[in-house]
This record gives structure tokens, sequence and C-alpha cells, in this order.
């Protein structure tokens, strides 16, 4: 290997830690919490099985964050933000119209026929802060358009 080469490689393994140490999983329920909490409030719960879970609130209107993929209640792979409005009248053909037509925000009336949405992001081996904001955007702007459109 000529130096010249030797040395780009090196340069390349040198910066790839500092790349890594940015990146945020679903391993540090705090991280996400504080990004959540540029958008509303939220705060860390645990749910009835022992993984993390968030609740938070948008613009008003209250969300949970669920994690998955955990083991004992740690190192997580996967989150998942939810929604759910009681007491609207939407229709199975509006639920459907909703998940043909939109990219973010799966619907779908729950066993009381209450309108819910949610969006399940992978997190394992980690994603870039600026990258789970903008997921936490689009999670916002989810919402809002639902609220908006559909009840």
């Amino acid at each position: 290997m000529t130096p010249i080469r030797a040395l780009a490689v090196a340069a390349l393994f040198a910066a790839t830690p500092a790349f890594s140490a940015s990146l945020v999983d679903a391993t540090d329920p705090s991280e996400i919490v504080n990004l959540a909490r540029g958008f509303g409030s939220a705060s860390l719960d645990i749910d009835g099985e022992g993984d993390p879970m968030i609740i938070g609130r948008i613009n008003g209107t209250k969300y949970a964050v669920y994690f998955y993929g955990c083991d004992d209640g740690r190192r997580c792979r996967e989150i998942q933000f939810t929604a759910a409005w009681s007491g609207s009248n939407v229709s199975m053909s509006e639920i459907n119209e909703w998940n043909e037509t939109t990219r973010y925000g799966k619907a779908y009336l729950d066993s009381d026929g209450d309108p819910n949405i949610e969006m399940t992001v992978n997190l394992f081996k980690g994603v870039s802060r600026d990258n789970l904001e903008d997921t936490i955007d689009w999670w916002k702007v989810a919402m809002e358009t639902f609220e908006e459109n559909m009840l």
C-alpha cells in the first residue's frame, strides 16, 4: 500500500468514531425525550411491560412514544409514535383514504371506533440527531394534518 493510500485509509477510520458518537438510538430514552421537548412537553415514563415510554403534547395534542425490541427494558431497537382521539366520528373509508394518500402516520380505528395514528421508527445502530429531530417534526406534521383533515 502506498503511503498516501495508507494515510487516506487511516484518516477514514479516524473519522468514523467521531461520527458514531453523535448518533442517537433507542438505548438512550432521555436523549429522545430531550429532542421531543423541542416540540412541546415530554416526559419519560415506563409502560406496562417495563419498557421506556414517552408521554408528550404537541400543540395541545397528547401522544406517546413506545419503545420496542427492548431487552429487560433497556437496549431498545425502535420506537413508535402514537396518538388517539376519542369521541371522533371518522369512517373506515376516511381512514383508508388517509392511509392511501399520506406517507407519515398510519391510521386505524381502535376497538372503540376511535381514530388513531402511529409511526414506527427504526433506530437500531442509531441515526443522526438532526435526522431524529426531523422525524419528530414529521410526526408533528402528521398529527396536525390528521386533526385538520379528519376530525
